[in-house]
């Protein structure tokens, strides 16, 4: 186990030096080639304007490029890329540091990349200013969803007809058989885990919640004993500190689309994978909140005919009530912290 550690470990910190290494290149790369947004969003889902949103956001949008999501993907992928290539070649030296696997990372990677490479499609027409008018420009919602879709139910049927699973853990119970409807429960649960990105909206506020998040599952997976898939999500929480050391304010780049799409939806595998879903209410507290607070406000606003908070998701709205925005990110981190560890340990104490 203690080789297992050191290789996890090992990993961890190659995922955070590449990154932090080309992370100022890429910036440099960003702002040549102008990957700014070109207009602020000015019009809700639901077809109401956003006044408030509009104005939070007037300068900071374009304040510094987008689209430094494939700091996460790339290197992730080409890590994974690197030893398999090292693994086959030098297996004596490289062959533990291969963290691809059949049943624990062939799925995360997927997800991530392709989940990745439509972020970057619809980065690369937001910052043409082409797609969804007044909202921003981009695909349009529906056509992201689709893809959404397409790749929960790839997942899907890799887990129920490829893994063989069909059942969740509850926590204190036991398992609990779903048949058929395991994949019905993986697309919903990725679709509303996509629904998160609009967590990214704050200089260091998606970077960090989300490296908590990785880092927890690093955890989680490791004591199951998951080696492969502790390494990936070690990875990940690496690429996500050096991207929090150019996002904290002020930001020098944006994630975008195609950093968030990849996180979400790899979450969401990552969560079925390590049969953990039940537990993402406590270590997704702060994500699960912020698509609750778009869907009450978009239900009282059609409904009721007014609003529950001043803006959506929750994050501006304390920023609209006069947070600065380095404190609302830095209490989001702190709930975060203190949410995941609550189900860190209930779920070491379910496995007791």
């Amino acid at each position: 186990m203690l080789t297992e550690v050191v290789v996890i470990l090992i990993l961890t910190i190659l995922g955070w030096v590449i990154a932090f290494v080309w992370a100022p290149f890429l910036a440099k790369l960003l702002v040549r080639y102008k990957c700014y947004k070109k207009q602020v969003r000015t019009v809700a889902p639901d077809g109401s304007g956003t006044p408030i949103f509009a104005a939070l956001h007037k300068e900071r949008e374009i304040a510094a490029p987008r689209m430094a999501g494939v700091l996460f993907w790339v290197t992730t992928g080409a890590l994974a890329l690197l030893f398999v290539l090292l693994g086959k070649y030098q297996p004596e030296i490289f062959a533990k540091f291969d963290f691809v696997s059949r049943s624990q990372t062939w799925i995360p990677l997927f997800t991530l990349i392709s989940a990745s490479i439509l972020g970057f499609v619809d980065d690369v027409m937001v910052v043409r200013g082409s797609g969804r008018i007044n909202k921003g420009g981009g695909l349009k919602f529906r056509h992201r969803l689709l893809v959404v879709f397409l790749i929960g139910l790839v997942g899907a049927y890799w887990f129920y007809f490829k893994l063989g699973w069909d059942t969740i853990h509850v926590p204190f119970y036991g398992d609990l058989h779903l048949g058929i409807f395991y994949i019905i429960l993986f697309i919903i649960t990725m679709i509303g885990l996509f629904s998160g990105s609009v967590i990214d909206g704050l200089d260091g506020l998606a970077g960090g919640v989300f490296a908590i998040i990785f880092t927890v599952y690093s955890i989680i997976s490791f004591v199951l004993g998951q080696y492969n898939l502790s390494a990936f999500c070690g990875i990940l929480a690496g690429t996500l500190t050096a991207f929090l050391w150019f996002n904290i304010p002020p930001a020098k780049f944006y994630m975008g689309e195609t950093g968030i799409l990849g996180l979400t939806t790899t979450l969401a595998v990552v969560a079925f994978l390590t049969n953990t879903v039940l537990l993402l209410p406590f270590i997704a507290f702060i994500l699960l909140a912020e698509i609750f607070s778009v869907v009450l406000q978009m239900w009282s606003k059609k409904y009721r005919h007014k609003k529950i908070f001043l803006v959506a998701p929750l994050h501006h709205h304390f920023e609209a009530k006069g947070w600065p925005s380095y404190q609302v990110t830095m209490r989001f981190w702190l709930i975060t912290g203190a949410t995941s560890l609550v189900g860190l340990i209930l779920f070491l104490i379910d496995k007791v």
